[in-house]
């Protein structure tokens, strides 16, 4: 048994493409023109087949690599009997169908151009369907021009696919489009008319027939090989469905219909494409799709089959290695009434319970005095009375945050991995209460707004948020959130840290106290802070110099100018 290595046969007009997934390990035993690995270009993916039958020893290539013509991909103890030539890659059902390599003649005895191609005179061009491959009765999916454009020489016209394939259609002369021979759902095949178009004279006589553009993300079609020693078409092996992504040896499904480009922005995204509902022809995927399936999965709307599978049934926490969430007829204990949790209540229960498990909360409380800030507050809102702008404390905090955040920086932070991701731009939430439950509308950079400002835009974000039409925008970004009970009452409580923020502030109703000034007891007005903090990043010495600050700022509020 002999040992062959395994390169990248010819791949069409593609340099440098990345191995976007392996197929085999070390050890298995494969057949011949079975597919090693996937790679993938900006416009199509295909995958490696073997050229020898036999056991992989060792696997070149790891996935992100980059491989081009004669890279070697893997050694193969070859079987004695193992004497196939060199396959050429498969396309992947779906995303990239490569024209296979076709016997031709010399180059002088090609068919010849459309008529009226390549004419200087300006004439009537026919642009017909030039030679798409092994490709029968392709449907029309888009006409990309009108009667009366003016069209350059080789220009898309129409879009056509096939059941593995989507190409456009190019333009074999320059000039004014004169008439269109074809709609959407059309029929076409080699030969068929497509359009007539008056010729500029710009295209050369020797300008060859150019070839059906490959869809870019789609369909990339390989040029025709001119070698007559190619087998004919009866001998070549069908285009096979491509593998999803997966382990060796697992089982595996169909391939959702997707380009390359399409398929690589859901794997950033993480989206399982097998799940979205492709809105293309013929249920292709788009990335308004992709798109589209993100917003509903972070809106609550939707959720995924991974998601649902690791959350336990009842809310238990099987997971956790807890005991099972106690099943309870309450009905037999007196008379129930079951209403269903709000799509708000939903959302935020999953992503507080994440936060609440994930993160180590510590919670710290302080008291700051606020008397001079009220007494300023109320004096300001008899000023501007007249302009409808109402100053509340909540505005107060939030510049004050800002300032402690600068002076604390790890407190305007994010934990990525074993990163921490500081932030030069202070964007404050606020928690807003709405008859469904709360929601978080965000103020954006706070540093660069005054007072005035922040409360004007708070009272447009409560409105919103109570009339339930705040936008997803309008609720992101935020650094560090402030849940405020001064409203309803309260003394102190423990806010759930909003990820990623590492840090969120709970104020509750202030109230008037006898405070000793050193001399005697005085009333002044106290503020209940509660601030919680994620332990990973911020240690206790740092979040009581942090609350300590604030209270200065709230009792002096001339230091935020400092």
């Amino acid at each position: 048994m002999a040992l062959v290595e395994v390169k990248v046969p010819d791949i069409g007009d593609f340099s440098e493409v990345a191995v976007i997934e392996l197929l085999v390990k070390p050890g298995d035993t494969i057949k011949a023109e079975q597919s090693l690995v996937t790679v993938e270009s900006d416009k199509a993916s295909m995958e490696i087949p073997a050229s020898h039958a036999g056991v992989v020893k060792e696997l070149k290539v790891r996935i992100g690599d980059k491989v081009k013509e004669g890279s070697v991909i893997a050694l193969v103890e070859a079987a004695a009997s193992a004497a196939t030539p060199t396959p050429q890659p498969t396309p992947q059902r779906g995303e990239g169908a490569t024209a296979p390599a076709r016997a031709s003649a010399p180059a002088s005895s090609a068919s010849p151009a459309p008529a009226g191609e390549g004419r200087g005179e300006g004439g009537p061009v026919e642009v017909r369907v030039p030679d798409i491959g092994d490709f029968k009765d392709v449907a029309v999916i888009e006409v990309l021009v009108k009667p009366g454009d003016s069209v350059k020489l080789e220009q898309s016209l129409i879009t056509v696919e096939s059941d593995k394939a989507s190409m456009e259609i190019p333009s074999s002369a320059a000039g004014v489009l004169k008439e269109l021979k074809v709609k959407v759902g059309d029929k076409l095949n080699i030969g068929d008319l497509v359009a007539v178009v008056q010729g500029s004279g710009a295209a050369g006589a020797a300008s060859p027939a150019p070839q059906p553009s490959p869809q870019k993300g789609e369909g990339a079609a390989a040029p025709a090989q001119a070698a007559a020693a190619v087998a004919p078409s009866t001998d070549r092996t069908p285009p096979t469905a491509a593998l999803p992504p997966h382990e060796p040896g697992t089982p595996t499904g169909s391939l959702p219909h997707a380009s390359p480009s399409v398929r690589k922005f859901a794997r950033e995204l993480g989206v399982p494409l097998e799940e979205v509902k492709g809105s293309g022809p013929k249920g292709r995927i788009t990335q308004e799709d992709v798109q589209a399936f993100t917003k509903s999965v972070m809106a609550g709307d939707t959720r995924t089959k991974a998601a649902t599978a690791k959350a336990p049934a009842g809310g238990g926490g099987e997971a956790l290695g807890l005991l099972p969430w106690p099943k309870v007829d309450f009905a037999k204990f007196g008379p129930v009434e079951r209403k269903p949790l709000s799509r708000i209540k939903k959302i935020s229960a999953a992503n507080l319970h994440r936060n609440w498990v994930m993160i180590p909360h510590v919670t710290n409380h302080d008291d700051a005095d606020i008397t001079e800030l009220e007494a300023f507050r109320v004096a300001t809102n008899k000023e501007n009375e007249k302009s409808g702008i109402k100053v509340t404390m909540l505005g107060f905090l939030i510049k004050a945050c800002v300032a402690a955040l600068k002076k604390f920086p790890d407190f305007n932070s994010s934990l990525d991995g074993e990163e921490l991701v500081l932030k030069s731009y202070y964007h404050i939430g606020f928690a807003a209460d709405t008859p469904n439950g709360l929601v978080v509308p965000v103020i954006k950079d706070a540093d660069k707004k005054g007072v005035l400002a922040i409360s004007q835009e708070m009272a447009e974000l409560a409105k919103k948020a109570r009339e339930g039409k705040l936008t997803p925008a309008e609720m992101s970004g935020a650094t560090f959130t402030i849940s405020s009970l001064g409203g309803i009452g309260g003394r102190y409580f423990t806010p759930i840290i909003n990820a990623p923020e590492v840090a969120i502030l709970g104020v509750c109703k202030s109230q008037t106290e006898p405070v000793w000034d050193g001399k005697q007891f005085q009333p002044r007005l106290m503020l209940p802070l509660s601030l919680s903090w994620d332990h990973r990043v911020i240690d206790g010495a740092s979040a009581a110099r942090f609350n300590a600050y604030l209270g200065q700022i709230l009792a002096d509020f001339r230091r935020v100018l400092l």
